[in-house]
């Protein structure tokens, strides 16, 4: 359920992001941090990631995804907020 300190976010990550990991990448940092939601890839090349949780929490893990794994390079990270939907999970699509 949504509370004040909830939030939602669709991020589109452009750059080396498809092949290298990114998506487990993702998916252990959110397991890390308490969020659901998922991460995919979309055929431009791109990742989607879908995510809420508590706002500090939210915060911390879009840093962590900002930074990527070894062999990523992150050159796009657009943050879109967009209305809380209430998530069981997180998961890889």
């Amino acid at each position: 359920m949504e509370d004040g300190n909830m939030k939602r976010v669709k991020v589109i990550v452009g750059g080396r992001v498809q092949g290298v990991g990114f998506r487990y990448y993702v998916a252990n940092g959110a397991k890390q941090h308490s969020i659901r939601g998922y991460v995919q890839n979309l055929s431009d090349g791109r990742v989607e990631i879908d995510a809420e949780g508590e706002s500090e929490n939210l915060h911390l893990f879009l840093n962590e995804c900002k930074k990527g794994p070894n062999f990523s390079r992150v050159d796009t990270f657009l943050i879109s907020n967009i209305p809380f939907y209430g998530f069981d999970r997180f998961k890889i699509k």
